[in-house]
């Protein structure tokens, strides 16, 4: 059986220590920019999936995923050594890299709603001074005067009507 609370507990408990090597025991300089977003375990505890991301050495470098991705296979078995001593668990996870897309995909989805608002504006700013092609108000609206025949005829009952010629007489 599944133990999905033990799992997630696990799986927090590898993130925490797998970060934890990576910043301060493992001294290889492509791993200083990477930084571990999440990790997930199988309910059977044998595998596990670590997602990390890479950040550049400056604002303007580009991040050095091929290296990243290098240096945790050197690390993987050092890794999961201390995910063992730091766990506990009879069976040590496999340890899995995967890089996590997440905030690429975010930044994307920033520059397109930034677009977007862009367009709106210019959109607001082309139609401040604008005025209808045709009539102001191009629909009609009709009234009880327009249908002819009376309240009656829109189903609309007159408010001074009363309902005693509806009532038999005693």
């Amino acid at each position: 059986m599944v133990d999905v609370g033990r799992a997630r507990k696990l799986s927090k408990r590898i993130g925490t220590i797998v970060a934890s090597a990576i910043e301060f025991e493992i001294k290889d300089p492509p791993l200083a920019f990477v930084t571990i977003t999440d990790t997930k375990v199988t309910g059977d505890l044998h595998d596990a999936t670590v997602f990390y991301t890479v950040r550049g050495d400056t604002l303007q470098d580009e991040p050095d995923y091929e290296g990243a991705a290098a240096a945790l296979e050197r690390a993987k078995g050092t890794l999961r050594s201390r995910v063992g001593a730091g766990t506990g668990v009879r069976f040590t996870p496999t340890l899995t890299f995967v890089l996590d897309k997440l905030p690429d995909t975010a930044r994307d989805m920033e520059d397109l709603l930034a677009k977007a608002r862009q367009a709106d504006a210019e959109l607001a700013r082309i139609r401040q001074g604008a005025t209808p092609a045709g009539d102001p108000d191009p629909y009609r609206v009709m009234g009880a005067e327009d249908v002819g025949g009376g309240p009656e005829a829109n189903n609309v009952r007159d408010p001074e009507d009363t309902y005693d010629r509806d009532r038999p007489e005693d």
